[in-house]
C-alpha cells in the first residue's frame, strides 16, 4: 500500500477485495500515469448506477472472465472513474462513496460536498 491520500487527507483505505477492484487490482483506488480513466471514486454501486453504465457502454454487471472481472452486484464496492461518477451523479444516478477509500484526485473532477453527500459509512 503507498501513501496515497483519500478526499478526506488521510491515508487512502481499501475499496474492496471481493471483488478485488482499483486499477492496479490492489483493492484500493491508487491511480498513475497508466490510469487514463482516473479510476479513483470508491463507490457501493446500485442496481440504478449499473443501468445507467449499461445505457453508456459500459457494462459492469456482465462478468469478463478473461479480465478476471466476475462482473458487479448492486452493494458492491468498486473503483469508478471519477468522470463516470460525475456523468452519474449529473443523471441523478450517482452511486454512494466510500470518501476514506476515494483517491484525492478524484477532487480534480468533483466536489468534496458532491462526494460527501453521496458518502455511505466505512
Amino acid at each position: 500500500m503507498s501513501n496515497e491520500k483519500n478526499v478526506l487527507g488521510g491515508e487512502l483505505r481499501p475499496c474492496s477485495t471481493s471483488p478485488m477492484t482499483g486499477f492496479y487490482r490492489t483493492g484500493c483506488c491508487e491511480t498513475g500515469p497508466d490510469d487514463l480513466g482516473a479510476h479513483v471514486v470508491c463507490a457501493q454501486v446500485t442496481a440504478e448506477f449499473l443501468a445507467f453504465s449499461r445505457e453508456q457502454g459500459n457494462d459492469l454487471s456482465a462478468p469478463v472472465p478473461n479480465f478476471g472481472f466476475p462482473g458487479l452486484a448492486p452493494g458492491d464496492r468498486w473503483c469508478l472513474c471519477a468522470g463516470r461518477w460525475k456523468e452519474a451523479l449529473d443523471a441523478g444516478v450517482a452511486p454512494p462513496v466510500v470518501l476514506t477509500a476515494t483517491h484525492q484526485s478524484a477532487l480534480q473532477v468533483v466536489t468534496l460536498a458532491e462526494l460527501v453527500e453521496h458518502s455511505v459509512d466505512e
